[in-house]
């Protein structure tokens, strides 16, 4: 059987691939907090032919080796953690971070390794728990629960993440502050749904998380900006440039098959 047939089909499958990570690209433009996705393509392993020969001194000349390539195959799927483009709501509970760092949740007290997110869409419920749209519990630094005291009226959030609280005697306490994990690979993490990134052994040393806070000079975390939000860092442009180049890939490899089916037919065809 021809190589180049099984070389067009690997070719097919990849930009397939590719095809399925920018539709869901697309389709996230307008999700809070979403990360975009690349594929990134290799060769598979070439078949020598025939091997390389040294120069031997002036007598003959190296001769390089013939090789002869079997295909394409995905070597990774990325996601791109670039910085989103910021909404104004005006609304109090509505925090994005300036710069690196996530958002610590949990879905109840027994989790001990808290997922994270850049979704910064929160609300209080009647307990006045402070939580994600879902009903996970936002953390504070210490990785605990926030929630807010019972006398209290209203709230701000500063910069450091400081939940500035003001009482119904006129008094503020600000000692609660939003949870801010800092992650080395954040391509490491790994995407469970609901804009929410679980912790792998890749992201951090031994799948480690430390809680802290924003706007940290030391741990390198990002200002906390209340009123806005952060959008999808998709960049329409580029995916529709990405689908055109994708899709003209895919119909030149299906080509390459076409082409190889004709050259066998023709050698079947040798005997009449």
């Amino acid at each position: 059987m021809l190589r180049s047939m099984y070389s067009g089909v690997s070719g097919m499958r990849g930009f397939q691939t590719k095809l399925d990570v920018i539709g869901n690209n697309i389709a996230n433009v307008n999700t809070t907090g979403f990360k975009s996705g690349r594929v990134m393509f290799k060769d598979v392993m070439s078949q020598t032919v025939s091997g390389v020969t040294a120069p031997n001194g002036t007598e003959q000349g190296g001769v390089n080796s013939k090789q002869i390539g079997l295909g394409v195959s995905v070597g990774s799927i990325d996601t791109v953690h670039l910085g989103g483009s910021a909404l104004t709501t005006n609304n109090p509970t509505d925090v994005r971070i300036d710069g690196d760092g996530f958002f610590l949740v949990k879905l109840n007290d027994a989790q001990e390794t808290p997922f994270l997110t850049r979704a910064g869409d929160f609300h209080v419920d009647a307990a006045k728990n402070l939580l994600t749209s879902d009903g996970f519990y936002v953390c504070d630094s210490g990785g605990e629960p926030i929630t807010l005291e019972e006398d209290t009226t209203s709230f701000s959030i500063s910069q450091d993440g400081s939940i500035v609280q003001k009482k119904a005697d006129g008094s503020t306490d600000n000692a609660v502050k939003l949870g801010v994990g800092k992650v080395i690979n954040p391509e490491g993490l790994e995407k469970i749904g609901g804009s929410l990134y679980r912790m792998t052994i890749n992201a951090n040393p031994d799948g480690a998380l430390d809680a802290t806070t924003a706007n940290n000079a030391t741990d390198g975390t990002g200002a906390i900006v209340s009123g806005q939000l952060e959008m999808s860092n998709v960049d329409l442009t580029g995916e529709f440039t990405e689908m055109i180049v994708a899709q003209r890939g895919f119909q030149a490899n299906s080509r390459i098959i076409t082409t190889s089916d004709e050259v066998l037919q023709e050698i079947v065809n040798l005997k009449r």
